[in-house]
């Protein structure tokens, strides 16, 4: 379809001391109602998340992380929630939440390529 669509996403952040408040970013999920597009792009750069945790609890975070794709893509792997419909599974990852794996708030756009905005937003804010 050409044109430009709307698209919401929101910063996938890992906080591994939620008391300490400090985060990284380490992906992007990207909704675009019109198109039926749900991604996400996830990178784990276990060196630096070693730097804030044990290897022990940045093993954890990485299950975690995987479990958000799988809900992401609406695998069976993914459990009750990876099954429910795209919109309703981006509002349930990016609800707000003190846990280690947050989103940030969801931000609007226009988009002819979700993909291509997708990968590019992740170069930007999490590369």
């Amino acid at each position: 379809m050409p044109g430009k669509h709307v698209f919401e996403y929101a910063v996938v952040r890992v906080v591994p001391r939620v008391e300490r408040e400090e985060f990284m970013n380490v992906g992007v999920v990207l909704y675009c109602k019109k198109l039926n597009f749900l991604q996400a792009i996830i990178t784990v750069n276990e060196e630096r998340i070693c730097c804030f945790t044990s290897y022990e609890e940045a093993q954890d975070i990485k299950a975690n992380l995987h479990a958000f794709e799988l809900i992401c893509r609406g695998s069976a792997e993914g459990g009750p929630i990876a099954q429910l419909d795209e919109a309703s599974r981006f509002r349930w990852l990016t609800a707000t939440r003190s846990t280690v794996v947050q989103a940030s708030k969801v931000h609007p756009g226009l988009s002819s390529d979700p993909l291509q905005t997708l990968i590019k937003l992740h170069a930007q804010l999490v590369l």
